[in-house]
C-alpha cells in the first residue's frame, strides 16, 4: 500500500514520542491527567487566573521534553519522508521531535513550544531565551517588551487550533490516498477526525496503536504494537538502502 500510494499522511500521537520518555496525557494509571484536571491546570481560563499554577505544573514535562532526544519511530517517519514515500505528518504533539528527527513537513495542530507568546502585547518570543532560565528556577517567565506574562505556543483547552497548522492538516487529509495513523487513540477533536476525512475521500488506513480506536473497523492494516518497533520494520521492508538517510 505504501509503495503503491501517490500521497502518504502520517498522524501521529503521544505514542510517538512515550518511547522518548514524554508522558502521555491519557493513558489510564500513567497520564498525566490521571493526577491533573485538565481544566484546572491546562485551560486557557486557568492560565489567564493562575498562569504560577500552570508552570508549576509543567516544569517537569518542560524539563523531559527539553532533554528528550527522537526515537526510532521519528527516526522512521523522517526515513519515510526522505524516500519519498510520506509527503505530509500531522502531528498532535508539542515536542518538535518530528523536525528534530528529520522530517520537514510537519504540520503541528496543537502548536509547540518552541515559542511564547505575550498575552498583553503578543508579542512572539523564542523559548530558548527563558526556558533553561525557568527549568532552574521554576519562575513564571515575562515578556522582555512589556513584561506580560509569556504562554507557550501550544494550545491549551478552550483555545483554538492554529489555523495554519490545521487548513495545512486539513487539505493533506483531502489529498492523501494512504493515511498512516500512529500512536494515536483518535479521541481529541478535530485531528481525530482528519483519517474519518482521508476515509470520505477515498484513501485507505492504516493503524498502529497499542490500543483501540473508533476507526480500526474501518482499517485496511491494523497494527496492535509499539510504533517504535513497528515503524523502522515497515522501514526496513520497502525502502532501499540507497533510498535511505544517511546516519
Amino acid at each position: 500500500m505504501l509503495r503503491a500510494a501517490r500521497h502518504v499522511v502520517a498522524l501521529t500521537g503521544a505514542g510517538v514520542s512515550t518511547p522518548s520518555g514524554i508522558p502521555d496525557f491519557r493513558s489510564a494509571d500513567v497520564g498525566l491527567w490521571e493526577t491533573s484536571d485538565p481544566m484546572e491546570v491546562a485551560s486557557i481560563h486557568a492560565f489567564r487566573e493562575n498562569p504560577d499554577r500552570f508552570y508549576r505544573w509543567l516544569r517537569p514535562l518542560a524539563t523531559l521534553m527539553r532533554d528528550a532526544r527522537p526515537n526510532a519511530a521519528h527516526f522512521a517517519l523522517a526515513q519515510l519522508e526522505h524516500a519519498g514515500i510520506i509527503r505530509t505528518v500531522i502531528s498532535q504533539n508539542i515536542d518538535g521531535l518530528h523536525q528534530k528527527a528529520g522530517s520537514t513537513r510537519v504540520a503541528e495542530v496543537h502548536g509547540h513550544v518552541r515559542e511564547a507568546v505575550c498575552l498583553a502585547c503578543y508579542r512572539v518570543t523564542p523559548s530558548e531565551s527563558y526556558l533553561a532560565r525557568f527549568i532552574a528556577d521554576g519562575e513564571t517567565p515575562l515578556c522582555p517588551a512589556c513584561g506580560g506574562v509569556l504562554k507557550p505556543n501550544a494550545t491549551l483547552f478552550g483555545e483554538a487550533l492554529p489555523a495554519q497548522a490545521l487548513l495545512s492538516a486539513t487539505a493533506a487529509a483531502r489529498q492523501c490516498d494512504v493515511m498512516l495513523v500512529a500512536g494515536s487513540s483518535l479521541e481529541v477533536a478535530p485531528a481525530a477526525d482528519l483519517p474519518h476525512l482521508a476515509l470520505e475521500h477515498r484513501a485507505r488506513l492504516i493503524i498502529i496503536n497499542f490500543g483501540e480506536t473508533y476507526l480500526d473497523d474501518r482499517a485496511d492494516v491494523l497494527i496492535r504494537g509499539d510504533v517504535a518497533d513497528v515503524l523502522p520494520r515497515i522501514v526496513e521492508a520497502i525502502v532501499a538502502p540507497s533510498e535511505l538517510r544517511p546516519g
